[in-house]
C-alpha cells in the first residue's frame, strides 16, 4: 500500500525534491535545445561549448526554481487551509506563474497576468486530475 507522503514530509523537503527533479528535466531540455540553437547561431568550438553549458544551466535553474516555488507554496497553502484540493494547486500555480513572468524580466503586466493564469490553470488541472 502506498502512503501519501505530502502529509508526512516537511514542505522544505518536498520543495527540494521537486526542484531537483524538475531542474534536472530543465537541464536535459537545455542539453537538447542548446546545440540546436548554437548551430542556428553558427557557433563552433569553445564558444559553442560555452553556449550549450550556459543554456543547460539557465534552463535547469529556472525550471527548478519555479518547481520549488510551486511546491512550497502549495504545501504551505494546504497546511493553512487544512484541505487538499485543486484550489491549492490553483493558488500555487498563480504564484509560480507570476514568478516565471517576473524572472523573465517582462515589464508588461498583461504578460505577467497571462502567464500567471496559464500556469495556475495548468497546475489546478494537474492537481484535480491526481488520483487519490
Amino acid at each position: 500500500m502506498e502512503e501519501d507522503l505530502n502529509n508526512v514530509v516537511p514542505c522544505s523537503s518536498l520543495a527540494v525534491e521537486s526542484s531537483l527533479r524538475v531542474g534536472t528535466a530543465g537541464a536535459i531540455w537545455g542539453l537538447c535545445y542548446g546545440p540546436y540553437e548554437a548551430r542556428q547561431q553558427g557557433l563552433t568550438g569553445i564558444p559553442r561549448v560555452s553556449f550549450v553549458a550556459n543554456t543547460v544551466g539557465k534552463f535547469g535553474i529556472r525550471c527548478g526554481l519555479v518547481a520549488g516555488v510551486f511546491s512550497i507554496t502549495r504545501c504551505r497553502i494546504r497546511q493553512y487551509r487544512r484541505q487538499d484540493d485543486w484550489v491549492n494547486g490553483l493558488i500555487a500555480g498563480a504564484v509560480a506563474g507570476a514568478s516565471v513572468a517576473v524572472a523573465a524580466g517582462t515589464r508588461k503586466w498583461t504578460q505577467v497576468i497571462g502567464m500567471t493564469g496559464f500556469v495556475s490553470a495548468f497546475c489546478a488541472a494537474a492537481d484535480y486530475s491526481r488520483t487519490s
